[in-house]
């Protein structure tokens, strides 16, 4: 992997995560450095033969790596105009978390030449289009207006990238990008996992990968939302000393290989999620599966669980969750049960927790018919991408346990011959234990993986 893993080819990813833990300062401090920079690429799914992993062919990622490198990099006085979507998961929406912040970042011949930071907020104040709410946020939150900071409500990263556009002009917003960046905040951390704890000049909190983000929020944040009176002009300062901290310390490892991994695994787990303009570009890393699309060409059975914290606060992060998917082909139809054990393990309640109150959703290949549910409410059924969709509300209360189960009809599509299924990964929602039991013919087969992407299943 040798050249192309230079410090120069992935300084856009350190970038990226900078901006996920520090905003407009991750921007100066790259730019002040003069740094070259250039987009890092992996693939995101794994391919499950006969109910058993098999090795990934990275071949065409790194074909498809080099394309883009070479592309980003090239020398020929083009702008590029990137737009970063700053993702909070820790509130988990559709598209990966709450959207707090964007920014807007222009490359030239791999150099930053500008940028500019906001919080959501301001933009949404410049929107006076009274654009209605998608279920449930009347109902759950008391909000009529769609605006920017909720434009992520697909699971289809290419869908929130039109509605993000969408309301950026509303806004007054003008011009048009080249790609769209998504970045979720627990990147953060993963990136702590390398560098090993920090601490910022001026500031007694350490910073460590089990509680960064969390320890970062609370800077940031907590005592200004405990004293309204506090001026927050200045709120997030830390970020200016804490991003070249962090950018020195991933450098001073001495083994790129080692960021080039993370940059690979937080393509993969989509958390971090890339969208571009140019349809070459785009077909390129829809090639290699971190497009963030929801898949509309697969023949098979089918499952992607999308949850949308309907709370306003960081719940998430306390969230734990496992799935048990059981196809059954032995009756005259075949019969898909899901079942769902949330587990809220927040001690208590603060300006940050609060029992856990979500918008989920259930994806299943078009035409299923619901059975039967338990301990979600009646859901909507509607059809959308070429997938039936069962939506419900579900609460988990503090230190407790919901158990889910829904359990439908798949269509005569499904068919136990060279079955096969795909199940799709929420962006943000972190590791979740899965389980599949297939009965057939009267035998039962099963597999259990941890999804921390797309997971493929076959059986032939």
């Amino acid at each position: 992997m040798n050249g192309f893993l230079s410090k120069k080819r992935i300084i856009i990813f350190v970038l990226i995560i900078a901006v996920a833990s520090g905003g407009f300062f991750a921007f100066s401090y790259v730019k002040n450095n003069k740094l070259s920079i250039a987009i890092k690429s992996f693939a995101a799914l794994d391919k499950i033969s006969q109910l058993l992993p098999i090795q990934e062919d990275t071949k065409k990622e790194l074909a498809v790596v080099d394309e883009l490198v070479q592309k980003l990099t090239e020398k020929n006085d083009k702008t590029w105009t990137f737009m970063l979507l700053l993702q909070n998961n820790m509130e988990l929406r559709p598209g990966g978390g709450f959207l707090g912040q964007y920014a807007i970042l222009k490359l030239k011949n791999g150099e930053v030449v500008s940028s500019t930071f906001e919080d959501a907020n301001l933009l949404d104040q410049r929107i006076t289009a009274k654009i209605p709410t998608p279920y449930p946020f009347e109902r759950m939150m008391q909000l009529k207006k769609w605006k920017f900071r909720d434009s992520n409500f697909s699971p289809d990263f290419p869908t929130n990238v039109e509605k993000a556009k969408y309301f950026y002009r509303l806004a007054g917003g003008g011009g048009t990008f080249d790609g769209i960046i998504a970045v979720n905040a627990t990147v953060f951390n993963d990136v702590l996992k390398l560098t090993g704890p920090i601490t910022v000049p001026g500031y007694s909190t350490e910073f460590n990968s089990e509680n960064g983000f969390l320890k970062l929020e609370e800077v940031v944040e907590k005592q200004y939302l405990m004293n309204p009176e506090l001026d927050t002009q200045n709120r997030k300062a830390i970020m200016k000393k804490m991003t070249p901290i962090v950018t020195n310390k991933l450098f001073s490892l001495g083994n790129i290989s080692k960021i080039a991994d993370l940059a690979r695994e937080e393509l993969r787990n989509k958390n971090v999620q890339i969208n571009f303009s140019d349809a070459g570009l785009q077909s390129l890393i829809s090639s290699v599966y971190w497009d963030g699309k929801v898949a509309t060409d697969w023949g098979g059975d089918y499952l992607m669980v999308v949850d949308s914290n309907m709370g306003a606060l960081k719940t998430d992060y306390y969230i734990k969750r496992n799935i048990n998917y059981e196809i059954d082909f032995n009756g005259e139809k075949p019969i898909a049960t899901l079942t769902m054990q949330y587990r809220n393990t927040a001690p208590y309640g603060d300006w940050r927790t609060s029992d856990y109150h979500s918008y989920v959703r259930i994806y299943a290949p078009q035409g299923a018919k619901l059975l039967d549910r338990k301990m979600i409410s009646p859901p909507i059924v509607k059809d959308e991408m070429g997938k039936t969709y069962f939506g419900s509300l579900l609460h988990v209360l503090i230190g407790g346990e919901t158990q889910v189960m829904i359990k439908y009809e798949l269509p005569d599509t499904v068919t136990k011959d060279n079955y096969k299924l795909l199940i799709q990964k929420q962006s943000g929602v972190g590791d979740i234990p899965v389980k599949v039991t297939l009965k057939k013919d009267g035998k039962e087969f099963n597999q259990e993986q941890t999804m921390i992407k797309d997971l493929k299943f076959e059986f032939k």
